[in-house]
């Protein structure tokens, strides 16, 4: 699936599909997190088994207002113990699959709200 913005000046997300997303036009096949700031950081996970309170304590860590957790194909909440740093920071999160999350972070940042994406890219079947 193809997401193009109409003009934007943040990290966008350009396109997404089973095993990648595409930011500002890169395809990548593994998960990250990245922010409107145009923050990016590596999220070494490749399922949501896999997922801990380490994995979550980058996220803590981002000048945001509101986390996207894109938890793969399928939605997935997180654990309450792993998102605990983000309540404590007063960052919201907001849980759903991939590409939603991907859809969802585009239009918040468009709207210059500060957001991150934490995006779970599944390796593709």
């Amino acid at each position: 699936m193809k997401l193009q913005p109409d003009r934007s000046n943040v990290p966008t997300v350009t396109g997404v599909g089973p095993g990648w997303v595409a930011v500002n036009g890169e395809r990548i096949e593994h998960s990250l997190i990245f922010a409107s700031d145009g923050q990016r950081i590596e999220w070494p996970v490749r399922s949501f088994d896999e997922l801990s309170v380490s994995h979550f304590e980058a996220l803590s860590a981002l000048a945001v207002e509101v986390v996207i957790f894109g938890s793969g194909s399928r939605i997935r909440f997180p654990r309450p113990a792993w998102i605990a740093a983000l309540a404590q920071r007063r960052i919201g999160v907001e849980t759903m699959d991939t590409a939603a999350a991907c859809r969802t972070y585009n239009i918040l940042a468009q709207e210059g709200r500060s957001v991150a994406a934490a995006l779970l890219v599944e390796p593709a079947v």
